[in-house]
């Protein structure tokens, strides 16, 4: 089977070394618009189950992510500089950028070929291709020229907030959140080696715009949420990996679901298939779990029409359950403001139990 996977990420690469180490006969190529070794992002958070998966589909590739895993025992909760919470959970992370050189070797040690700066605006080039996989995020541009048949929804959630790094190394995943006089503003971190931790800074867009952020440059940005959480960060600067364009990166969440997630020898998977709120730690996981799945499926299939049909159903019942619970996170945090004033300990009872009950034991692992 000719196979080509159009974005180079961790689901394409690890579905790329997945489908090759499951026949040594299929031609597989992965598409990638990034130089190598370029990528953007910090730490990603996954958990045993994960890594039990990842050892149990590609056992080289597992140990070399597991190698160098960061653990996080415990989770930190503060509220205007006063630590308020100290919580016993596990949580591993690595980098992005090692997690992709760790897949990217694995898979053109098995003979996958990877077209590096190579920029997708049609299939013209793959025509002879058995199966595309459309895994170039969530803005995939392939998912766009066929929209008219994945029936994508995409619901932009309220808050903005702005994925950083910083050298200060907080070793247990930490929550903080910090009245301005434009309303309150919150981050999320956690480190993913030994010198490097995921900053992302959370708010309304009224604090946002309050604050200024709308018209502010990246250093002035930068600067002013160094000033805000000048006590968590022990004089460590925060880092803007887009600071070369001049801006601050914030964002509004995209959450994305299709109504197709197959249309004749195309198919989605990861981000362009579905995202789920980044305060749940899940991404890159399912992203992995459709990898795993899809490769499964289309080996050897009698049918490969009926091969992604089931692989469509198989994932749109895993994800059912974290989507909600990501769904009912992120309103948690879009109406902060019914439970900051709350007193500490019922503050805390809600943030851990946010997702409800049954979620919050279910995703127990990642807080």
């Amino acid at each position: 089977m000719k196979i080509v996977c159009i974005g180079g990420g961790p689901a394409g690469l690890y579905f790329a070394t997945l489908a090759k180490s499951r026949s040594n006969d299929h031609d597989i190529t992965v598409v990638e618009r990034n130089p190598a070794g370029v990528t953007y992002g910090w730490g990603v958070v996954f958990g045993d189950r994960l890594l039990d998966n990842l050892y149990s589909n590609d056992f080289e590739s597992a140990h070399e992510i597991h190698h160098g895993t960061a653990h996080c025992d415990s989770t930190e909760v503060h509220v205007q500089g006063k630590q308020v919470a100290l919580t016993d959970s596990y949580t591993l992370s690595t980098g992005r950028k090692r997690l992709l050189d760790i897949l990217a070797k694995r898979a053109m040690d098995l003979g996958v070929e990877i077209w590096f700066e190579h920029e997708t605006k049609d299939l013209s080039d793959f025509a002879d291709a058995d199966l595309i996989v459309a895994c170039d995020g969530m803005n995939s541009q392939l998912r766009r020229l066929y929209a008219n048949h994945f029936h994508t929804n995409v619901d932009v959630g309220q808050n903005k907030y702005i994925w950083l790094g910083t050298h200060k190394v907080f070793d247990a995943f930490t929550f903080a959140f910090e009245e301005t006089s434009a309303g309150w503003i919150w981050f999320h971190a956690y480190r993913f080696n030994n010198d490097t931790s995921t900053f992302i800074a959370e708010c309304s867009p009224q604090t946002w715009k309050g604050l200024g952020f709308d018209e502010l440059g990246s250093d002035e940005s930068i600067a002013l949420l160094e000033d805000i959480f000048e006590s968590y960060l022990d004089g460590y600067s925060l880092i803007n990996q887009m600071s070369h364009l001049g801006k601050a990166a914030w964002l509004n969440f995209k959450r994305i679901t299709n109504e197709n997630w197959y249309h004749d020898n195309i198919v989605l998977m990861g981000d362009a298939a579905h995202t789920t709120h980044f305060t749940i730690g899940s991404g890159t996981e399912l992203a992995l779990g459709d990898a795993i799945s899809l490769a499964k499926k289309v080996h050897k299939p009698e049918d490969l029409q009926t091969a992604l049909k089931a692989y469509e159903e198989e994932r749109r019942f895993a994800l059912h359950m974290p989507q909600i619970a990501a769904h009912t996170s992120a309103r948690w945090f879009e109406n902060l403001q019914r439970h900051i004033d709350q007193d500490a300990r019922k503050f805390v009872s809600s943030l851990m139990n946010r997702m409800r009950p049954k979620y919050s034991r279910y995703f127990s692992r990642l807080w």
